[in-house]
This record gives C-alpha cells, structure tokens and sequence, in this order.
C-alpha cells in the first residue's frame, strides 16, 4: 500500500507489486520503505560506494565508471554520503541519468545526511531517480542506521563496486550484504601504499572482480554495451595536447601540469579553463585536473 506522508514523502509496503523487486528478494528487506521521486519495481540497478575520502585517483575512477555505467542504461545506487558516494551521484545528475539515493536517516529536509547534499538530494529527483530510505520522516542517523541501510543498497543492486575503502568502512559492510545476498561484487584496485586501497584490494584477493572500466562490469553482468571507447579530440590546440598528454597518467595538480608542459601559468591556467568549459577535463577541486 502506498500514501504520502510530508514533503512528497511516500510509503510502500513490501506486499505492494510496486516495491523494488530486486530489493524484496533478500530475507531482511524492509517491510516498508518510505521514497521522494520515482520508485521503478523492476529497475535495473548498480552500486556504486567507496570512502568519505577519496583521492584524485578514486574521484576519476569513479566519475568514468558510474558515468559509462548510467550510460549503458543501469540505475547508478549510492549513499549520498560525502565522498564516493556523492561523485557517483553527481555524474549521474550531469547526464540527466536516473539514480538513486539510499540514505540512513528520514527522508524529511531536516534529517538528510549530509546536510550539503540537501541541492545534490533535489537534483537527483529531478533527474526522474529517487531518495529511499527504511526510516520514517524525523529519524537522524546513528551509528546503527547508516550500516543498517547498506544491506539495502547491496539488495537493490545487480552488483557492488567498491572504489577506494579502509580495510575497516562502510563501503566493505555493502560488500559483505553482497556476498551474503549472492551479488556480484567488484573492486577498482588501488596502489599498495594507501590506505583507501587495503579494502578494495582485499576483495579482489578474495575473489571480486578486479575493474579497470565500465565494460569489465558490463560485460559480467552479460549486459551488451561498450563504453569508454577514447574520445576523438582532433581539434586540439597545440597546448591543449600537451595539457592531455600531462593528464593521461591520472589527475595531477596545476603545477605539475606546468612543470610537464612548459606552459607559461597564464597559458596553462586559460588552457584549462577552456579545456574545462568544452568537457575535455574536469577540475577535481583544488586545481587538481583530470580528464573527462
């Protein structure tokens, strides 16, 4: 049964044909979930989940990935958690691309976490996707719920993909619902010196499926597509090619970028600006630059 609670808040019971298929499979699915936006019952979703604190690396990772993957057709699922989470969504929102917030708190303008994401919540709803939630309208986090919540992505979901993780996250609480759940699990590897790299790693030793780029998902899933073929850029400028070659190692900061190209800062600064505006590259925050 389905009614609307405050706020285009609404409620579906687990007897309803519309509540989410995939998710009503597991043994511990909510007996209601409470939704804002578009709640499809047989979706076919992913998640997409990974540290509160990512590199440049994982940031790249996973705007490529949830990008082609939304782009493939697949409902990109997350967290909305700072982080990970937020790059996943927000690609999605940029191409228009349904997807869907599961969050640990009510779905009320007051309990959203976090509170900046509060644009980033209304964006995704606009993109015809949804917020989703097993907490009723008032109800704030705790160390409790927002654990809780991620058996519900895992549920959702076709398969998980883990980008970066401290051996002990969140991010490897969805991947154990996972393998409890007989998803698909995958992990985007990470170099061995870093922290954020021991989780997803961890999993591929244990058998996750090791992704370099969206068809690896794809194609695993046995969902025909090929994406993140290399874009064509036959109108470069003499400068904006240095500017790709200098980006095509990972995400580096401006003045690294300077330092491989012999740019002049003037030159490099309106290169990449005008880089940035035609969608060749992206700015990651903090001048760090990485390609699109």
């Amino acid at each position: 049964m389905m009614s609307e609670i405050s706020e285009k808040i609404k409620q579906i019971s687990i007897d309803d044909e519309n509540y989410p298929k995939l998710l009503k499979k597991i043994p511990d699915a909510p007996k209601i979930l409470y939704y804002r936006g578009n709640l499809i019952a047989d979706d076919q979703n992913f998640a997409i989940v990974g540290t509160r604190h990512p590199s440049p690396y994982g940031q790249q990772a996973t705007l490529q990935i949830a990008g082609d993957i939304a782009n493939a057709g697949l409902t990109i699922v997350s967290g909305m958690a700072p982080g990970i989470d937020t790059f996943a969504h927000k690609i999605c929102v940029e191409k228009g691309k349904r997807n869907i917030a599961v969050l640990g708190t009510g779905l009320d303008e007051k309990s959203i976490y976090p509170q900046q994401n509060l644009p980033l919540a209304k964006k995704i709803i606009e993109a015809g996707g949804c917020l989703i939630s097993e907490l009723p309208p008032g109800t704030h986090g705790s160390n409790f719920t927002f654990p809780r919540r991620n058996r519900i992505i895992a549920g959702l979901s076709l398969g998980v993909l883990i980008v970066e993780a401290k051996e002990k996250s969140g991010s490897l609480i969805t991947a154990d619902y996972a393998k409890k759940y007989q998803k698909k699990i995958f992990a985007v590897p990470g170099q061995i010196f870093s922290t954020n790299s021991m989780g997803p790693n961890r999993l591929i030793r244990e058998g996750a499926f090791l992704v370099e780029n969206a068809n690896n998902i794809l194609n695993e899933l046995g969902i025909k597509s090929s994406v993140g073929n290399s874009k064509n850029f036959s109108d470069l400028t003499p400068q904006e090619q240095l500017i790709l070659e200098a980006l095509k190692e990972g995400p580096i900061y401006i003045d690294k970028i300077i330092e491989k190209t012999k740019l002049t800062t003037s030159a490099a600064a309106t290169t990449l600006a005008l880089m940035e505006i035609s969608g060749k590259i992206r700015d990651l925050g903090g001048s760090v630059y990485c390609l699109n």
